[in-house]
């Protein structure tokens, strides 16, 4: 089937679906999304006696997927378009109607809804014979289109002497619509998206990301800032489709992606964006040359992967963004067990293409172990673990970890994502800390026994230094470590900002952030980073600009709204802030926000500040006692902010680990007790 990325699927029948050499009347082209309805359509046009030529069925076992659908259009006397959204939004089917186009073969479009279309492709249709099935009644529509076929097949076609030049128009804007896989944030934190490390832990228990797409049209975001001319030593390894049969190996086509992203990000000079900004694109309809733009690539490689019992099929492909030109293409089909020498190959050939020196790099795909159960489970564990919206993911996710280790003892990237599960259970309060007792710690060092070479583990087991112990001096040189062995590790980045940050050191802190905003450039977390980071050193309307990219990246988060007004009450905009506060979904956080708080008593509103105050001490006195302390800090009641704050240096909210640094805080800074509640803390004063 046409896919996202502009690939077919492997067909289920071994692209079997005609006889060789038989000439199909017609072309069916079409979105994966609507892959009922073309096939239908194809069954009712070939009892008709008109023969059809759909991709998967017949795709020929072993052939270049663009070779065959070019050459499958080219013979065909006509075109049926499925059209719709989908079919408007994919950069595939445009190029397959410009095709038919060319060779001036008769286009007969089936629309099944009302939707716009871009420019592009409105051009190549505005002769073509259209049958409205928009009102949802497609049956009604085959006779005709079938008559309309008939018609066509029967005028002579006629192929211009020169084809017109291949073009790829972007989208309109107005004709997109997409379906978003949803981002969660893990209570207590913002969780690394990949699941290597907890990302930061500045949102309270209790602050969530959406999960729900937004229905509107969504802009490209605006790349960060980087280097005005791109470079031709980048690329972006974007995530490769799952084409099995029952499309459940989408953990398997995933981790494809990770470890050849893994793999060339070793390779020096060689920007490649991290997993999470390259993975931002998946599932919307989004063209090659907008994500090169906002990657800020040069090449972008796209592939596929069918697994199906013992094998597999890895089709791969270099594309020259600027242009859309093909650099090389590949398709694999070997034994499962042979998918860690593919992924070499694969690699390989980019360097080779690429013109990339070697000399100095070590390259070679890890994956950390070689055994292919192992591989499988752990990929399925953090497939889970990057989506998870509760307690029952978590422990599934860990479940099958303990498979992969079962099978491979010495597998340390399991070992890493194993301690990062377990602390998560107890972070999100799925798992007492007392019955989890030190699981965590002896998972992490674990993964550094075995793996003394992969970074993850090092940052894991500083994850629960933190978090956990606050023994911030630990956890810097296991950070410290985990950068010496993987300088672009964007959880490492992120924990060394945190922990510069929490020490007042921020200009090193911001240099950190700025190095993961370059090679993870649309990551919302990173920008989130650098957000939060801004507003502990002061720098409040930077904030607020880090705060709105973050809202144009990830769109709908409850936290980033509080945020905001947290912001621009820093900055003396009491009444702007309460307008984003109002603007929270989450009920809960909406009424409860301190910064609803703060706000209210800047503007004099006493009643309606108390109101609040006593709703976020009735309902958070446990997961969010720092931020109740941060209320009575704000009205200079330092009696009960001490109180507070104790209580939180008692169940260890580890909003507390930022006293030193919260400009909130300024007055408890300058008390006789400060220096005692340090102490207490093992914090340096």
């Amino acid at each position: 089937m046409p896919s996202r990325w502009g690939l077919h699927e492997m067909p289920e029948d071994g692209g079997e679906g005609k006889e060789s050499g038989e000439k199909p009347a017609v072309f069916i082209s079409y979105a994966s999304q609507d892959a009922a309805i073309a096939n239908a359509v194809v069954e009712a046009l070939e009892r008709g006696g008109v023969g059809c030529w759909i991709a998967p069925r017949d795709v020929t076992l072993g052939a270049f997927y663009a070779d065959e659908i070019i050459h499958a259009i080219d013979v065909a006397k006509a075109s049926v378009l499925i059209l719709s959204k989908n079919a408007a939004a994919s950069q595939h089917v445009l190029r397959e109607v410009e095709r038919a186009y060319s060779k001036r073969h008769p286009v007969i479009s089936l629309r099944i809804d009302q939707s716009a279309l871009p420019a592009g492709l409105e051009y190549f249709l505005n002769t073509s014979q259209w049958l409205d099935a928009s009102g949802g009644e497609v049956s009604r529509s085959i006779p005709r289109l079938i008559a309309a076929v008939r018609v066509a097949i029967q005028t002579p076609a006629v192929t211009p002497e020169v084809a017109l030049t291949p073009r790829s128009p972007a989208l309109s804007l107005s004709a997109r619509s997409w379906n978003r896989t949803a981002i969660v944030m893990a209570s207590l934190s913002v969780l690394a998206v990949t699941g290597f490390a907890i990302d930061r832990l500045w949102s309270s228990s209790r602050r969530t990301a959406p999960i729900s797409a937004p229905t509107a049209a969504v802009a490209i975001p605006a790349p960060a800032p980087a280097a005005s001319a791109i470079s031709e030593r980048s690329i972006a390894v974007l995530p490769f489709l799952d084409m099995s049969e029952k499309k459940d190996q989408e953990y398997f086509s995933d981790g494809m992606s990770e470890e050849l992203i893994d793999m060339l990000t070793r390779i020096p000079d060689l920007r490649v964006p991290a997993r999470t900004s390259s993975f931002y694109f998946k599932d919307k309809p989004t063209t090659i040359p907008d994500i090169a733009k906002a990657l800020n690539v040069f090449y972008v490689l796209e592939g596929s992967v069918r697994k199906a019992g013992g094998a597999i099929r890895v089709t791969a492909q270099l594309i020259r963004a600027d242009n859309g030109y093909h650099i090389w293409s590949e398709t694999y089909d070997r034994k499962l067990d042979d998918v860690f020498k593919v992924q070499d190959e694969i690699g390989a050939a980019v360097v080779e293409k690429l013109k990339l020196s070697l000399a100095s790099a070590s390259f070679g795909s890890y994956v950390g172990t070689q055994n292919v159960e192992a591989y499988n489970r752990y990929l399925q564990a953090r497939s889970i673990y990057e989506h998870y919206s509760g307690e029952p993911e978590l422990r599934i996710a860990i479940a099958y970890l303990r498979q992969a280790l079962d099978a491979d003892p010495t597998y340390a990237n399991a070992w890493a994502l194993l301690s990062n599960s377990l602390s998560t259970l107890v972070e999100e309060g799925y798992e007492s800390a007392d019955k989890m007792g030190d699981e965590p710690r002896r998972a992490a060092e674990r993964a550094i026994t075995v793996g003394p070479q992969v970074a993850d583990g090092y940052v894991a087991l500083a994850r629960i230094l933190i978090v956990s112990q606050w023994d911030l001096t630990g956890a810097g040189a296991l950070i410290r470590q985990a950068l010496r062995l993987d300088d672009r590790n964007q959880w490492a980045l992120s924990w060394a900002a945190t922990l510069a940050a929490m020490k007042g050191e921020f200009d090193k802190s911001l240099e950190f952030v700025h190095r993961s905003i370059v090679s993870d450039p649309v990551n919302p977390y990173r920008t989130l980073d650098l957000a939060e980071i801004s507003y502990y050193a002061g720098k409040y309307s930077d904030a607020v600009a880090a705060q709105r990219r973050v809202r144009d990246l990830n769109p709908g988060d409850p936290w980033n709204q509080c945020a905001i007004g947290r912001d621009l009450q820093a900055l003396g905009n009491s009444g702007g802030a309460l307008e984003e506060i109002e603007r929270v979904s989450d009920t809960d956080m909406r009424e409860t926000c301190l910064w609803r708080v703060i706000a209210d008593d800047a503007l004099g509103r006493k009643a309606d500040a108390d109101a609040a105050l006593a709703k976020l001490s009735k309902q958070h006195a446990k997961d969010g006692p720092c931020d109740i302390a941060r209320v009575y800090a704000s009205r200079g009641q330092l009696d009960q902010a001490f109180s507070w704050l104790d209580q939180a240096r008692r169940v260890r909210d580890y909003q507390l680990l930022w006293i030193r640094v919260d400009p909130i805080f300024a007055q408890v800074r300058s008390d006789p007790r400060f220096s005692v509640l340090l102490r207490k803390m093992n914090l340096p004063d």
